[in-house]
């Protein structure tokens, strides 16, 4: 076979390699990159007994420029790594593999502290794991990985990393994903109003009683082989919860500052698994911009003709701003921010969005408001996104109105529904976690069914109640999905709550000691606090059946016709529904969408009291009477001076 090889490093894995190639193949030795490539080459090794990341990065230099494929072997801390095999004008390079590997690593901060040294040209020793036998293992796959590519077959290490335990020589190959942001291969496209532009297309239901375009069947071809690998996965862990009254499945999502579980709850282990990796991707397209570039930079005055008026999502108070140490700043019309482009249903054209506010890591402590994942959804169409993404705002909102202007909502019987299923779920969290479960219907004047529920604990420990909530036009879909919120909750909060009891009735006499999630949950697991939902839990009023709340709507067999529904009832309050397409590379490579929908004038959800954000919202003050709760509009100092417990 006539091909040239070039061997870059030193060291007895760089000799082993050499020794087995030089049989077979004209084989070009050098120590580093100084002299340069030859222009004979038609492959590269680059190979050391420990790991010199300045070198790899020197190879992606010089190799990718010359058309040259590469592949790499090194030591890292009693591990031989080998791979990725790396083609020239292909995503995916070493650096990338690099930084999946470290995202999925336990020592996140000083594997980072060590790669900037690394990359400062600092080299280590050989690794004290580097034993012959080790490296002659990790020599074989090298040279059968070099064999492979130089004969035109499947190479494996191909969009793959080998990791070799060199105690126990068990090898294991890892897939990884490109990085997106990736300042070797990665080559975002700027954004643009064009590429912004939305025009609906036909998105079928894969059944006539979905609400989905995707089978579960079809996402499982791809789900846990795509981004779930302990070493390098995008998730990096999978965790059953076998306690918990429903099938409960959680992955985790690591981030640089945190590790984030996500969470699937169904009636089965396998669907809530695949659910919990797709809550898991949504997640991470909501943090940051990853598929297109942020280009567009100014100030909201000399970009109003054509920008989103931040104002009409909220704002905090004046007070909030002013208290010590808070961490955003009031909104300033002449200060320069970044924006992206959306998409408005209502103005039907493209249109600036603050960057904070569709990705909502972008404004932390900086920024002018605190922003959740409110109104950010994943589906297998971007229509699906869009639809879900509405119905999460929707759901959020109806709860919060119904909080702030403390309505009587109308009680809901469960038992008047004709779904055996429903009716099984709310009789076992009552017989496994000993929980009442009891639901309201929070819909608002937009007629989308939303429900508020609340499982009140039967026993005599643990949180006395939870609340949880459901937005879908199926009812029925609402409740359920209430449900699988209250399930997932019970049991955990139960002893969080035991454990830390006197917090949260320090909680409950400083409403700003209420700072993180789960403290709006656990405030209300007090038996003093469920006084603050007399409003809700009176029951003087009668039970209604739910064919008197709800009408029935016909369904449709394509979900796009769904959405314009949807769409049309905000039209007609003149309601706009601003979607930003949030989708990372990492998952459109699987057909899959994300998208943040933002709808000014509905009240977005926050976490932590100091974070409540009402002024500009002035729907909250006047919806109350349009649905005959209240005979005059609100003023502020009337709505609900307490934290929220939704979870």
């Amino acid at each position: 076979m006539s091909a040239t090889v070039m061997i870059v490093g030193d060291g007895v894995l760089a000799d082993c390699v050499y020794e087995e190639l030089s049989a077979q193949f004209e084989v070009v030795r050098q120590i580093d990159f100084e002299a340069g490539v030859p222009e004979s080459v038609d492959f590269a090794l680059v190979l050391h007994d420990a790991w010199h990341l300045a070198v790899h990065r020197q190879a992606e230099e010089l190799l990718q420029p010359a058309g040259i494929p590469w592949l790499r072997g090194f030591v890292s801390f009693g591990e031989g790594v080998i791979g990725p095999l790396v083609r020239p004008g292909t995503r995916g390079c070493s650096q990338c593999a690099d930084t999946r590997r470290l995202m999925a690593g336990r020592e996140r901060r000083e594997m980072r502290e060590l790669q900037m040294r690394l990359v400062s040209h600092e080299r280590m020793p050989s690794d004290a794991w580097a034993s012959r036998t080790g490296l002659l293992q990790a020599a074989h796959l090298l040279v059968v990985e070099t064999q492979r590519m130089l004969q035109g077959k499947r190479v494996h290490s191909e969009g793959n990393v080998f990791l070799i335990n060199l105690k126990s020589l068990e090898s294991t190959l890892h897939f990884f994903l490109p990085d997106p942001l990736c300042p070797v291969c990665s080559r975002l496209p700027d954004d643009s109003s064009i590429a912004a532009q939305i025009s609906l297309q036909p998105s079928p239901k894969i059944s006539s009683d979905s609400y989905r375009s995707r089978t579960m069947d079809d996402l499982n071809k791809v789900l846990t082989k795509d981004y779930l690998d302990y070493r390098t996965g995008f998730l990096n862990g999978k965790m059953v919860d076998l306690d918990s009254p429903f099938a409960d499945v959680s992955v985790n999502l690591p981030l640089f500052t945190e590790d984030v579980g996500t969470a699937g709850r169904t009636n089965s282990y396998a669907v809530s698994e695949l659910t919990a990796i797709l809550e898991g991707l949504e997640r991470y397209c909501g943090l940051a911009p990853r598929g297109k570039r942020t280009v567009v930079h100014g100030s909201f005055r000399n970009l109003e003709d054509q920008a989103l008026d931040p104002v009409k999502v909220g704002m905090h108070t004046k007070e909030q701003y002013a208290q010590p140490g808070f961490p955003f700043t009031p909104f300033d019309p002449d200060q320069p921010i970044n924006w992206v482009w959306g998409y408005s249903f209502l103005q039907e054209r493209p249109i600036l969005v603050p960057e904070q506010l569709a990705y909502y890591s972008m404004g932390c402590g900086h920024g002018f408001v605190s922003e959740s994942s409110n109104g950010c959804a994943l589906g297998g169409s971007l229509e699906e996104a869009i639809f879900y993404g509405i119905l999460e705002v929707v759901e959020r909102d109806s709860f919060l109105m119904a909080w702030y202007a403390q309505l009587s909502l109308p009680r809901l019987d469960p038992y008047s529904i004709n779904d055996q299923e429903l009716r099984l779920m709310i009789d076992r969290l009552r017989a496994v976690a000993g929980f009442d479960v009891h639901f309201y219907n929070s819909t608002m004047e937009h007629g989308i069914p939303s429900v508020w529920g609340i499982a009140k604990n039967r026993k005599q420990t643990g949180v006395n109640l939870i609340c949880a909530a459901g937005a879908h036009p199926d009812p029925i879909r609402a409740v359920k999905g209430a449900v699988h919120e209250l399930a997932g909750m019970v049991l955990n909060l139960d002893k969080k709550f035991e454990a830390n009891q006197e917090e949260y009735v320090r909680m409950f006499h400083d409403s700003s000691l209420v700072q993180q999630m789960e403290d709006h949950s656990l405030l209300y697991g007090l038996p003093q606090a469920q006084e603050r939902l007399q409003f809700l839990l009176d029951e003087n009023r009668p039970l209604r059946k739910f064919e008197e709340e709800f009408k029935q709507e016909a369904r449709h067999a394509d979900l796009t016709d769904d959405l314009k529904d949807i769409l049309k009832a905000f039209r007609r309050l003149n309601l706009d529904v601003i979607v930003v397409d949030v989708t990372a590379p990492e998952i459109s490579r699987n057909g899959l969408h994300c998208v943040k929908v933002l709808i000014p004038g509905m009240l977005p959800m926050t976490f932590g009291h100091h974070f409540t954000r009402v002024t500009g919202l002035e729907r909250v003050l006047r919806v109350p009477v349009e649905l005959g709760y209240a005979k005059k509009p609100l003023r502020l100092e009337n709505l609900n001076p307490y934290p929220h417990p939704f979870p």
